[in-house]
């Protein structure tokens, strides 16, 4: 066997998504944004405690990662055959006798 030439990698992080530690980039305006509504909302509107405010500022970051981060999340499913309507002639599937 031939020796295959083996290539070494010299910028690991080429090709990868940009993160801001361990969180994607693309994550911080949207996860800011969710935090200050839920602290205006829940926080100074209707007085959630800090507790009930985190949760929720929780659920809603957990909420948009899974739905936007994941590129491939949505083509895990498979999507339903089409039922379309057609037309063609009555064929029986049994032949009857005509006496």
């Amino acid at each position: 066997m031939r020796n295959q030439p083996q290539f070494r990698n010299v910028n690991r992080i080429l090709g990868d998504r940009p993160r801001l530690g361990p969180f994607p980039a693309d994550q911080i305006f949207p996860w800011s944004a969710i935090a200050i509504l839920n602290v205006l909302i829940l926080n100074y509107t209707f007085k959630v405690s800090w507790l009930g405010t985190g949760l929720s500022i929780a659920w809603g970051w957990a909420t948009w990662w899974v739905l936007s981060s994941n590129r491939n999340f949505f083509g895990k499913f498979v999507s339903v055959p089409r039922v379309t309507r057609g037309y063609m002639p009555h064929k029986a599937l049994k032949k009857l006798d005509e006496n």
